[in-house]
């Protein structure tokens, strides 16, 4: 089965506020073999929601709104849906008691545009909300189903798990869901699916997205079956037909991040890392200590941004740095064999490059960086050209480091 999930309120259309309840709700419904094939954010208007409910439904059989649902007037949820399912909305006086009573616990007197929220779809079943004024509805239609849930998730989601999922798992079929995430470096977005598309587009289910960030492609496949035996194993067959046609681009077969396989590797083999970062300033030892553990293989490093801090604190001799310019084949292998021998690390790497907007290096287009690598069996450089923009260079640097490590590290 699919859902769409809309969420209500204008605050939500502000950049002071984040809608998380679709987050939360689609791993729910996942769990149900539930497939959330669009999520849509509205504010405050009652014709404009009603005519995205309307057209929901008209997609999916299940409709789950969040939010709206208090007692002013900007909370137009109930009388949205009644307008598009045509309904009139029914005055509850339990629901109204109910209310009133609660405040009366509170030791407060219930105002009277409370009594909005005792106001019901007609054909909606009430879904109590232990911790707000603002029950949940539910309403079986032919064909479909539309859920209303408060929008505060400290009401919503404890409605959701103890009323909502009995009910869900009493009239949705049973289907389950199996996931596979692959993480490939050192490829780009466009030349993996030119390799990949022609297998799996030969499958309708599992259902396949390629996610693209810096120097990082993720491929996420999403199976759905009677059983989990047969959910498991369609996502597996595809994703293994995926895998041997990326080969070694592919360093993540269960989403862990590149620096985590990283110190996999360093850890089987007994080893041990150091970095020395120039125009990366930081970013990669950031990025390796974001693995727990991270003192058990890496040693630590050296932010040399400078060229006195080359000299200084790593020792490269200044006539070395004069002669071919700090962004360099020769410097890149100094600082790399430099942080190696001080920290006593098996394998050391290092970055020097030009970050942009601008160069201060002469001769040297902004993007050009400069990637060592120092291990037992000597050091080298190479040497990339990455795609505009301060931030995008950095983090490719970054990226490509890790990754011209692991492949080592196989090797």
């Amino acid at each position: 089965m699919n859902a769409e999930i809309i969420a209500v309120g204008s605050e939500l259309l502000t950049p002071q506020r984040t809608d998380t309840n679709s987050l939360w709700l689609t791993a729910r419904l996942n769990e149900l073999g539930v497939e959330v094939t669009q999520k849509s954010i509205l504010g405050d208007d009652r014709d404009r929601l009603a005519e995205a409910v309307r057209a929901s439904l008209s997609r999916v059989p299940l409709v789950v709104l969040t939010g709206g649902l208090g007692p002013t007037e900007d909370d137009v949820t109930r009388e949205a849906v009644a307008q598009a399912l045509h309904r009139r909305l029914l005055f509850s006086r339990e629901i109204c008691d109910w209310i009133e009573a609660r405040f009366t616990r509170l030791g407060r007197k219930m105002a009277e545009i409370n009594k909005r929220q005792a106001f019901l779809v007609e054909g909606a079943e009430r879904l109590e909300n232990p911790n707000g004024t603002a029950p949940g509805q539910w309403l079986d239609l032919p064909g479909g189903m539309v859920l209303l849930l408060p929008g505060p998730p400290r009401e919503m989601q404890p409605l959701f798990e103890k009323v909502c999922l009995p009910l869900l798992r009493e009239r949705l079929p049973q289907l389950h869901i199996a996931t596979r995430c692959y993480r490939v470096a050192g490829m780009g977005e466009s030349d993996l699916d030119a390799l990949i598309a022609p297998i799996y587009k030969l499958y309708s289910n599992p259902v396949t997205t390629i996610l693209a960030a810096e120097g990082d492609v993720q491929i996420h496949l999403r199976a759905r079956c009677e059983s989990p035996a047969e959910a498991e194993a369609l996502a597996g067959e595809l994703g293994e037909k995926i895998r041997e046609a990326l080969g070694s681009r592919v360093y993540s077969t269960g989403g862990e991040p590149l620096e985590a396989v990283v110190g996999m590797l360093l850890q089987q083999r007994g080893a041990t890392l150091s970095v020395a970062e120039s125009c990366t300033a930081g970013l990669l030892g950031a990025r390796i200590t974001e693995v727990a553990g991270a003192s058990n293989w890496f040693l630590g490093g050296f932010q040399v941004y400078g060229t006195p801090m080359k000299t200084r604190l790593l020792g490269l001799d200044e006539e070395l740095v004069t002669r071919n310019g700090v962004v360099s084949e020769a410097v890149a292998v100094a600082m790399a064999e430099s942080v190696r021998d001080r920290t006593g690390s098996t394998y050391a790497l290092s970055i020097t490059g030009e970050a942009g907007p601008e160069s201060s290096t002469p001769g040297v287009d902004p993007g050009t960086v400069w990637i060592g690598i120092a291990s037992p069996e000597g050091a080298q450089a190479k040497v990339f050209r990455f795609p505009n923009g301060r931030a995008r260079v950095r983090n490719f640097a970054v990226q490509t480091a890790l990754n011209l490590l692991r492949l080592q590290l196989r090797a």
